[in-house]
């Protein structure tokens, strides 16, 4: 039987976006940090980062490549729904995309967002920027649904698991057993984690509840349990603004001097391999390690990886249910609940702009 989608007519990926040539990075930056005052001298001094890779982000390709494997699951599925992708800081904008929508007779899409976890930068801007586009497209424009976040369902978890474990694998054998594994993520200020989720906090706990769960299917596979913990790259704000640390880089050289013979660092705040991991963990972090002297690994991030590219496919047919009625089992593994479809009112809240108009909330 074929599944069924109903009331959603097609569905929508939305991502962060990135410069694609050299002469795309200080707007692209400029975009992304519009109204925090950052000289373009700044900017210029970060996009170094992506001029090391020609001026080019990884991210829109993994996005092209992730929406013709979406196609391929979604067809041997048998559901045809089109697919549509926006960005929020670089062509394609979110704004074209949704006028296109209008112009195609979309009238209710499912939104994939590229970030898992709950927090104002990884969940409520992007529900600001749909409430943009939607605006922005004018009448007709299709009502958006934003599917629930996927941090902890298994399509996103085991592909993780299975990575941490190749990246083992890797290690020489004689340092193996005592690696640590050193799950990382996005830093962002301790105000954003603190007012993260329903009830603040979540940011770090979901981060911590996949990392927990990784670390006991890694036990189960292996008979080790390795010492873990959780870290941060990619820290952007003014000095004097605490956020979230450590610093992968201070990590590394804290556990070399406490005597962990190896690293594995596992990207499980990223679904892809774009400019944070390519950087900071690839280039940046891989550094530092063999500055130590310290054999290090880094596991693969989900990626295209057909469990993931279905967890779309799953989500999808989960709210469709719901919308329509129905009761359904959600998948999740861990200590934390599957996520809520609808985000509550004073979820993630923007600490610049508290009132700014958000989409597929109670407060919309």
């Amino acid at each position: 039987m074929t599944p069924d989608a109903t009331p959603y007519d097609a569905i929508l990926l939305v991502s962060f976006g990135g410069p694609e040539k050299p002469e795309d990075v200080v707007p692209f930056l400029e975009n992304v940090t519009r109204g925090r005052g950052i000289p373009r001298e700044r900017l210029e001094e970060v996009g170094e980062h992506y001029f090391l890779f020609g001026g080019r982000s990884p991210i829109n390709d993994h996005n092209r490549e992730f929406l013709a494997a979406l196609r391929e699951d979604l067809d041997g599925a048998g559901i045809d729904l089109p697919l549509y992708w926006g960005n929020r800081n670089w062509d394609p904008y979110l704004t074209d995309t949704l006028r296109q929508m209008t112009a195609d007779g979309v009238t209710r899409a499912a939104c994939f967002v590229t970030s898992a976890y709950s927090s104002y930068s990884s969940c409520r801007q992007y529900r600001e920027n749909l409430f943009d586009a939607v605006a922005g497209a004018g009448e007709g424009a299709p009502r958006l649904d934003k599917l629930r976040h996927y941090f902890n369902h298994p399509g996103f978890v085991e592909p993780v698991v299975d990575a941490t474990l190749a990246a083992l694998a890797d290690l020489p054998e004689e340092v193996r057993e005592g690696a640590h594994l050193a799950f990382v993520t996005h830093s962002v200020p301790l105000s954003m984690n603190d007012g993260s989720g329903p009830d603040g906090g979540a940011y770090v706990r979901q981060h911590r509840s996949v990392a927990d769960v990784v670390v006991e299917r890694v036990r189960e596979e292996t008979g080790r349990r390795h010492p873990h913990a959780l870290v941060f790259c990619s820290r952007s704000g003014a000095p004097h603004v605490p956020w979230l640390e450590p610093d992968v880089n201070d990590h590394l050289a804290d556990v070399q001097a406490a005597g962990a013979p190896a690293v594995v660092m596992v990207p499980i705040g990223f679904v892809s391999d774009h400019m944070e991991v390519v950087y900071d963990l690839d280039t940046e972090a891989t550094a530092t390690a063999e500055k130590l002297g310290l054999p290090v690994t880094r596991a693969a991030t989900a990626g295209v990886d057909p469990r993931f590219v279905a967890t779309v496919r799953d989500l999808l047919l989960e709210r469709a249910a719901v919308e329509r009625g129905e009761e359904v089992v959600r998948a999740a593994v861990g200590s934390e609940p599957a996520c809520w479809d609808v985000c509550p009112v004073g979820c993630c809240p923007n600490a610049r702009a508290a009132e700014r108009p958000a989409l597929a909330g109670a407060d919309s």
